[in-house]
């Protein structure tokens, strides 16, 4: 026992190798992108990386990596390992002069997404049983009130909190397919609370986009998820947003 322990320690340890990776990530049905990039650490069981663009944990994107074949769980023979991997953890990244980065943590789970997958890729998953695929990790789907949890947390369901219904002058961008923030609109909460707000909009952003919410009169900005979109009883689309990177400024209004 103590010997497979050992190397089952060993073949989790993180390798530094600098390797190209093209990600792909289907964000929404409508919208897609794909960014190349290079490893920052890599074991046969995930990697880590930085984008230019925003993702989420329990989201699922594409790898294409020349992963050396001894660390490969499938497909030794072929030139590119090609892996879907499940995001477990995201920082955002800071340096002078530079754009905004996010370090992505990735866990790799095999050669296909799953069928929920295929038919809404915003959906997110959590790990499961590890499959017979070289012993990597399986998916399990999150139920409704996982998919309501803080989503750099790594508890499973979060205390719902009040959502004040309050105006507040804010401008949305969403991030197009080069990873720049494109769309872009002037508008008010309908409400908010440090996690999530719901917006009037009159731009056409599906169920999974990302955007970037800035406040008006102060210049924060943070990054947000559309969780979903819907007309109120006055004919008005709203977006319902899940802020990512950090949590809104509410002190002195609650």
């Amino acid at each position: 026992m103590k010997d497979f322990e050992g190397k089952s320690r060993r073949l989790r340890e993180r390798i530094k190798l600098a390797l190209p990776v093209r990600v792909q990530c289907r964000e929404s049905v409508g919208h897609e992108w794909s960014e190349m990039s290079r490893l920052v650490d890599v074991t046969p069981f995930g990697a880590r990386f930085q984008l230019l663009r925003p993702t989420e944990r329990g989201r699922l994107l594409h790898l294409t990596l020349p992963m050396p074949r001894q660390l490969r769980c499938f497909d030794h023979i072929e030139d590119q390992y090609r892996v879907w991997a499940l995001v477990r953890h995201v920082m955002p990244r800071v340096s002078p002069g530079e754009p905004l980065r996010f370090e992505v943590g990735a866990a790799f789970t095999g050669r296909h997404p799953p069928p929920s997958y295929m038919k809404d890729p915003a959906t997110r998953y959590d790990v499961g049983p590890l499959t017979a695929e070289g012993g990597l990790y399986g998916l399990r789907e999150l139920d409704e009130a996982e998919q309501a949890a803080a989503p750099g947390g790594g508890q499973a369901a979060r205390s719902v909190e009040t959502r004040l219904q309050m105006a507040v002058n804010v401008i949305i961008e969403v991030f197009d397919s080069q990873g720049r923030p494109g769309e872009r609109e002037q508008t008010v909460t309908e409400n908010i609370s440090r996690r999530g707000a719901a917006v009037w909009t009159s731009l056409k952003v599906e169920r999974g986009r990302f955007l970037r919410v800035t406040d008006a009169a102060t210049g924060l900005s943070v990054i947000a998820a559309v969780r979903g979109r819907r007309n109120g009883p006055d004919g008005i689309p709203r977006l319902h947003l899940q802020f990512l990177d950090r949590q809104w400024p509410l002190d002195g209004i609650e």
